[in-house]
C-alpha cells in the first residue's frame, strides 16, 4: 500500500489533460510556451519532477495542437 503522506511526483493522464485545457483557455497560442517556462523555472530551482510535470503537460498541449491541425 502506498504512503498518502509521500509525494507522488507523477502526474496522470487525467491531470495532464486538464492542466493543457487550462493553459489553453487562459493562454491560447502561447500555452505551450508557459508550460516550458515553468519547466524551465523548476529545473533551475532544483525540482526535477515538477520540471518533468510540466515538460509533459508542454507535449500534451503540442500534441492537443497538432491533432486540431490534423481535423481541420
Amino acid at each position: 500500500m502506498a504512503n498518502i503522506w509521500q509525494p507522488n511526483p507523477a502526474i496522470n493522464e487525467y491531470e495532464c489533460d486538464a492542466m493543457a485545457m487550462v493553459l489553453e483557455a487562459r493562454h491560447g497560442f502561447h500555452a505551450a510556451a508557459v508550460a516550458d517556462f515553468f519547466a524551465t523555472w523548476h529545473n533551475g530551482r532544483g525540482d526535477a519532477d515538477r520540471s518533468t510535470a510540466w515538460h509533459n503537460i508542454a507535449a500534451w498541449v503540442r500534441a492537443r495542437e497538432h491533432d486540431r491541425l490534423e481535423q481541420e
